[in-house]
């Protein structure tokens, strides 16, 4: 009798053990992917990340876009077109940001954005990225890294870089003739007006808007001032800023320059050059091209260029170009570091370069054939020593204040409506003002 229960218990027990391993079995195959089933698990999923930046009126976008999502199938790029006027740009980047939105991920940024847009908290630090991957900064053109760097981070990193550069007519000024300083350029520009049917020695952006702070960036730094400290201190009433501001306003008031010159944008400046009316000029990188164009330019295959000449403390050029951040509300911060560190780093600047013509802000891609044989501008000496002179504009939070003191009473004192150190005086006194608010 009790061997009779003790098998009937067993009975069940096995009867149990074969339920339970069919629930079992069943719930597993609940969980498989049936054949056929294309549902992809989390980390197959694409993520589409929004890209913002002007009109590229090149392929070098597209191509580099086309380049980041081949080596990257998990991540779709959308690129979203902003005006090609730059202050309209800004302004929709900053109704957006106001807004918290998420709608845009990586963004293009103006070198005179990033103290702006990081004061704000527009946009993500990059160092924790930079770090953990390893990038080596120093492959950089510093001028332009430091343009992205506020309260000691990195808040964005170049993609592409402009800078002043110093151009002449090779068939009037021999390559031993070059000036290398303000002087030097004075009197050659002196000696050399009119020959060649020229009507100017020298030509650059004295009107009172932004290449008027480009260029007197320039003058400053090349004597060893600044405006704005890398500490963030005012410094434009010093003996260093004074002189290089005294020798901006001995040129504007020169002979050698045209009589009305304070009307004169990179438009005006060019057109002189192209039209054979100037022996030198200061203009940006594009210059080269333009006045090589044979059907507008009348100094094609005479066009030299050299870094801008040099005050006490060497060459310096203002610099100019773009950059790329990552929105702070953004959703895919991750999959937007991987798409931004591909397109400023060397695969996607050189893209850009072969493709955009733009001039990298990574050094040795100066020694890529391939981006040499696209742009034989990038091999001239003079060009590539002119890049590495870049030095940013004044890093502030509230820029555009900053900028419009500095046109303001630079203009003032070109007028002679001021002497220059009482437009240091004044600038440092508004400019404390600005930025304590």
């Amino acid at each position: 009798m009790k061997k009779s229960k003790k098998a009937k218990l067993l009975a069940v027990f096995a009867t149990l053990s074969l339920a339970l391993a069919a629930c079992s079995s069943d719930q597993s195959s609940t969980q498989e992917k049936p054949a056929g089933d294309k549902t992809k698990t989390a980390s197959e999923q694409k993520v589409k990340l929004v890209y913002a930046r002007g009109k590229d009126v090149t392929k070098g976008t597209e191509k580099m876009v086309e380049a980041f999502e081949a080596s990257h199938p998990n991540i779709d790029i959308e690129f979203r077109e902003m005006p090609s006027d730059t202050g309209k740009q800004h302004d929709a980047y900053i109704t957006a940001f106001n807004a918290k939105s998420s709608e845009i991920d990586v963004i293009d940024m103006d070198v005179i954005w990033p103290a702006e847009f990081a004061q704000a908290g527009y946009v993500l630090p990059l160092d924790r990225f930079i770090q953990q991957d390893g990038i080596d900064l120093n492959e950089y053109n510093q001028g332009a890294l430091g343009a992205a760097q506020f309260n000691g981070k990195q808040w964005a990193l170049p993609k592409f870089v402009d800078a002043g550069l110093l151009y002449y007519r090779k068939d009037l000024v021999k390559a031993d003739e070059v000036p290398k300083t303000w002087d030097e350029l004075l009197a050659k520009a002196k000696e050399k007006k009119g020959q060649g049917n020229t009507k100017f020695g020298y030509v650059f952006q004295s009107k009172q808007y932004e290449g008027l702070v480009c260029n007197a960036v320039e003058f400053v730094a090349s004597y060893g001032g600044a405006f704005i400290d890398k500490n963030g201190n005012v410094a434009v009433n010093s003996p260093e800023a004074i002189k290089g501001l005294k020798k901006l306003v001995e040129v504007a008031k020169s002979d050698v320059v045209p009589g009305n010159v304070t009307t004169f944008t990179e438009v005006e400046s060019d057109q002189a050059f192209i039209e054979g009316q100037t022996v030198f000029l200061r203009n940006w990188p594009y210059e080269y091209a333009s006045a090589n164009d044979k059907d507008k330019s009348k100094i094609v295959g005479q066009v030299g260029v050299a870094p801008l000449p040099a005050g006490d403390k060497g060459s310096a050029a203002a610099l100019g170009g773009w950059m790329a951040g990552i929105n702070k509300y953004s959703k895919h911060p991750k999959e937007s570091w991987e798409f931004l560190k591909f397109m400023a780093g060397a695969e996607g600047q050189k893209i850009d370069a072969i493709y955009g013509g733009h001039a990298p802000t990574i050094t040795k891609l100066y020694q890529d054939q391939e981006i040499l044989q696209a742009n034989p501008t990038f091999a001239d000496k003079g060009f590539v020593d002119g890049l590495s002179a870049a030095v940013s504009r004044p890093v502030a939070p509230n820029y555009p204040e900053i900028s419009e003191i500095i046109q303001i009473n630079i203009s003032k004192a070109i007028a002679g409506e001021q002497t220059v150190e009482q437009a240091a005086q004044n600038m440092e006194k508004e400019m404390k003002a600005a930025l304590n608010k």
